[in-house]
């Protein structure tokens, strides 16, 4: 299993912590630059940085570099969160969906295992809100990653 993400604060940064914490591989794209709202993204987070700058190709990339999309938002997928679920079916990879303000970390874990199971998914992208749209983000996946990861190996 690999976690994937654009290194984001918020949903992304959740996902790359909460793979390394677990030895679990971790990487994916990042804009040119290494820009996120926060700042520079940390040389700790293994993302690479794609020639062209912005965050819509980064976003891109990681759905279609990947073998499926973890897409994690709170009540509606708006901004980055809702074209990252554009590029899945224009891409046609598969997704999952996980409402954070309906589902808790442990029913949200059993609905990404069953995902990944049925899909065969070896290199997982996790996307959602950044921090300063949804400040509960980053601990809602990464309690919910660790708690998948934990069973998963």
């Amino acid at each position: 299993m690999k976690i994937v993400s654009g290194g984001q604060t918020g949903v992304d940064r959740a996902a790359l912590d909460a793979a390394l914490e677990a030895g679990v591989k971790a990487g994916g794209w990042c804009p040119k630059g290494r820009f996120a709202e926060d700042g520079m993204i940390s040389s700790i987070y293994p993302v690479r940085e794609l020639e062209r700058s912005g965050y819509k190709a980064r976003t891109k990339q990681n759905v279609v570099d990947s073998d499926g999309t973890l897409i994690i938002y709170f009540n509606t997928p708006s901004g980055g969160t809702e074209q990252t679920l554009l590029f899945c079916i224009r891409e046609k990879k598969p997704y999952a969906l996980i409402d954070a303000d309906v589902l808790t970390v442990e029913q949200a874990a059993e609905k990404v295992r069953d995902f990944v199971e049925r899909n065969a998914i070896s290199v997982l992208n996790v996307a959602g809100p950044r921090a300063s749209k949804s400040p509960d983000a980053y601990r809602y996946t990464r309690d919910l990653l660790l708690f998948f990861l934990k069973d998963y190996r």
